[in-house]
C-alpha cells in the first residue's frame, strides 16, 4: 500500500498531523479573501504566476537552511517542473480563474469534491480498502459541503456555472499533483516534496505568463495597485500558499490524500469566520457544515470508532 493511504506515526502522531492539516486549510482559506482584492486588477493568469513564484522564492532558501545544498542540487528538478506544472501551476490558475468568475466562497464550496477525488485515487492506485467509517466520514464530510452549496433553511446557497467548473478542475489537478509530490519524492523531506514541486511549478507558469505579456495578452492594471494590494499578494503568496503547502504536504504523507481531503470541507467555514470578522453576516449553516466535517474525519480515522457486533463470550 502506498505511503499515502495509511496513517502513520500511532495515535498522538495523527492527532498532531489532522491539526496541521486543519492550520493548512485556515491558512489556505485566509488567502481566498486576500486574492478577492486583486482580482479586478491583475488576470488571472499572472495572478497566479505572481502567487506561485512568490510561494517558490520563499521556501527555496529555508529549504537550503534546513536540508543543505546537496538535497538541493540533487533533487530531480526535471520532475518537480512536470508535477508542480501539471499539478500545482494548471491547478492555480484555473482556481484563480474560476474566483475570478464566482468568489472566495464558491472556490472554498466546490473544494468539497476533494475527499470523493481523493478516496477514488487510492481505491484505483493504491489499493485502498473502503472501511464503514471511511465511508461514513465521506458522507457527513460530503454533507457538510452539500449544506454550503444549497444553503440551510431559510439561508440562501451558491450558484454553480462555468467558473464552478474550473474550481473542481483545480481540484482535480491539486490532488493529484499531491500525490504526486509524495509518492515521487520519498527520500525528500515535507519541505524539499514542497519546494521542489512549488519552485517547478513556478517556473512553468513563470514561462507561460511571460510569453503572454510579451505576445499583448492582458496585462495589470499599475495604477489601480497600491501597497495593501502588494500587502495582500505576500499573504495570498506566503502564508496562504508556501506555508499552506508545507503543512498539507506534511499532512499528506502521514494521513494519505483521501483523509486528509476530507479537512477542505471546512475551508467555507474558514471563509464565513475571516468575512465576518471584517463585518460580513454569520452563518450558522456554514457553521453546522463545519461540524459535519470535523465528525467525519473524527469517523474516516477511526478516532470515534463505530459500533460493531458484540462479541460472544466463552
Amino acid at each position: 500500500m502506498s505511503i499515502t493511504s495509511a496513517p502513520q506515526g500511532g495515535l498522538s502522531g495523527t492527532l498532531a498531523a489532522n491539526l496541521i492539516c486543519s492550520a493548512s486549510m485556515l491558512l489556505w482559506a485566509a488567502g481566498l479573501p486576500a486574492a478577492q482584492t486583486l482580482m479586478p486588477h491583475v488576470p488571472p493568469l499572472l495572478l497566479a504566476a505572481a502567487r506561485i513564484g512568490l510561494s517558490g522564492l520563499f521556501l527555496l532558501p529555508i529549504w537550503w537552511l534546513m536540508d543543505g545544498r546537496q538535497a538541493v542540487f540533487s533533487a530531480h528538478w526535471g520532475k518537480g517542473c512536470l508535477i508542480g506544472g501539471a499539478g500545482f501551476a494548471f491547478g492555480a490558475y484555473l482556481m484563480t480563474l474560476g474566483q475570478s468568475m464566482t468568489g472566495p466562497v464558491t472556490v472554498a464550496v466546490i473544494a468539497a469534491s476533494m475527499p470523493v477525488v481523493g478516496i477514488a485515487i487510492e481505491v484505483l492506485l493504491d489499493g485502498r480498502r473502503l472501511t464503514a467509517g471511511l465511508m461514513l466520514g465521506g458522507l457527513l464530510s460530503l454533507a457538510g459541503g452539500f449544506i454550503v452549496v444549497t444553503g440551510a433553511p431559510g439561508e440562501a446557497g451558491i450558484g454553480l456555472g462555468l467558473g464552478a467548473l474550473f474550481c473542481f478542475g483545480s481540484v482535480l489537478a491539486f490532488t493529484l499533483g499531491s500525490r504526486w509530490a509524495v509518492t515521487s519524492f520519498p527520500d525528500l523531506t515535507s519541505i524539499g516534496r514542497t519546494t521542489v514541486t512549488l519552485a517547478g511549478s513556478a517556473i512553468c507558469i513563470l514561462v507561460v505568463a511571460l510569453g503572454s505579456l510579451v505576445t499583448g495578452g492582458a496585462q495589470p492594471d499599475w495604477a489601480a495597485l497600491g501597497w495593501i494590494d502588494f500587502g495582500a499578494l505576500i499573504f495570498y503568496s506566503v502564508s496562504g500558499m508556501a506555508i499552506s503547502q508545507l503543512l498539507w504536504i506534511y499532512a499528506v504523507g502521514r494521513l494519505g490524500i483521501g483523509l486528509s481531503s476530507l479537512h477542505i470541507n471546512t475551508t467555507p467555514f474558514y471563509v464565513m469566520l475571516i468575512v465576518f470578522a471584517f463585518g460580513g453576516a454569520w452563518s450558522w449553516g456554514q457553521a453546522g457544515s463545519a461540524a459535519l466535517v470535523g465528525l467525519g474525519v473524527l469517523i474516516a480515522q477511526g478516532l470515534i470508532p463505530l459500533p460493531g457486533p458484540r462479541k460472544k463470550q466463552a
